[in-house]
């Protein structure tokens, strides 16, 4: 689950040109009665005046022409902040009594126990690893991430709800973890500690985290948590671009083609690519019912996958079409992976566009979608 926030406004809509990628630009800006500067980059100045600007933090702000009080550039080129200066940007937004724990490429923040955060970080630097070696092997070649991949861990539910909330909305108190597109920060609670008094929580260690490990819960906990590090991997290291319209049904089915936990391991997952057994009893069950044009509907937009009346059966046949392409056509999957990570922000497909960048690749639709049913029906039951 990637969560944005409305970033495409009026402003944004039309007449958008891309900027020097070189340059240094610096931004003074008034948003909520406050005057902030703010150095970065360009991404995307619209016909009006208005701008997404890429920080130095990796945050993206989105800048009406009536905000901007003062624009310069130089030639100085374009850096991310160093780690110290990261790490007091990231401290400034966030509650007081967070620390940080750091690995190769990850910055965990976290209120609650150290031993979570280093299980976290340990958990995220094995997922990085294998995501990259898969990809890599297949043909794709990653992009080293421009800022380091920051993960905010909160100690308490309530806490990670209500900071959350400017996300989410009210569907916070029902989500666990998610990646956020505007920020380029996953969130997420400390499900180990539920349950124990808050006084508590800093203090438990690696045996909490086996206990947890062993209880039902944890198969949807490290399932979201590697999910939605997956999103933050794939739109680090050039898969996706961040606010291109690449197709959700291939972002998510990415994302649940990596998620499946092993929990007989100490991080509670093994590798990519393993059968989602969940996924696929949905995906089993769905067939059922599902229409004709199933796979059409999928590919065409994101509709399905959106609506919460549809969305458990879209996820499902996403993943399960993504588990498909990647074991029984898998140069045709990384050569259309090629052509989607090139999409530039904020430049919208139609849907007969979907349709023929598939069909390119994978060929009729109506044939593909007879070898994808009949490979999911009887070979993995």
């Amino acid at each position: 689950m990637v969560s944005l926030k409305r970033l495409l406004g009026p402003a944004f809509a039309l007449g958008l040109l891309a900027s020097c990628a070189f340059a240094m630009d610096h931004l003074t800006v008034r948003q909520d009665k406050r005057t902030t500067s703010v150095d970065g980059r360009i991404i995307l100045t619209a016909q009006d005046g208005g701008i997404l600007f890429l920080a130095r933090d990796g945050v993206i702000w989105r800048v009406t022409p009536d905000q901007i009080v003062k624009q310069t550039t130089d030639d100085a080129p374009f850096r991310a902040f160093p780690q110290d200066q990261m790490v007091k940007h990231v401290l400034a937004d966030l509650p007081k009594g967070f620390d940080v724990y750091q690995t190769a490429h990850y910055m965990v923040f976290h209120d609650t126990s150290r031993a979570y955060a280093q299980w976290c970080g340990s958990l995220f630097e094995r997922l990085y690893g294998a995501f990259r070696n898969a990809w890599g092997r297949q043909g794709f070649a990653m992009a080293e991430p421009e800022f380091p991949l920051v993960a905010i861990v909160f100690a308490d539910k309530a806490d990670y709800v209500n900071f959350s909330k400017k996300d989410l909305g009210d569907a916070a108190d029902a989500i666990i973890g998610y990646y956020n597109l505007e920020s380029n920060r996953m969130l997420m609670y400390d499900l180990s500690g539920v349950g124990v008094a808050d006084h508590q929580k800093r203090n438990l260690g690696s045996a909490q985290i086996s206990q947890f490990l062993a209880s039902p819960a944890a198969f949807g906990t490290v399932s979201t948590i590697v999910h939605e590090a997956t999103h933050q991997i794939a739109f680090n290291s050039g898969l996706h671009q961040r606010l291109s319209d690449c197709p959700l049904w291939f972002s998510e089915g990415i994302a649940m083609y990596c998620e499946t936990p092993d929990l007989g391991r100490s991080k509670g997952w093994a590798g990519i690519g393993a059968v989602n057994r969940g996924r696929l009893a949905q995906f089993h069950e769905y067939m059922a019912k599902r229409p004709s044009d199933s796979l059409r509907t999928l590919i065409a937009d994101n509709k399905r996958l959106r609506d919460l009346n549809q969305t458990v059966d879209a996820y499902a046949e996403a993943w399960a079409l993504t588990y498909f392409l990647l074991k029984q056509h898998p140069k045709q999957y990384v050569a259309y992976m090629k052509t989607l990570s090139k999409k530039q922000p904020l430049v919208n497909d139609d849907v007969p566009a979907r349709i023929a960048e598939f069909e390119k690749q994978f060929g009729p639709l109506e044939k593909l979608d007879a070898d994808f049913v009949r490979y999911m029906s009887g070979r993995l039951h």
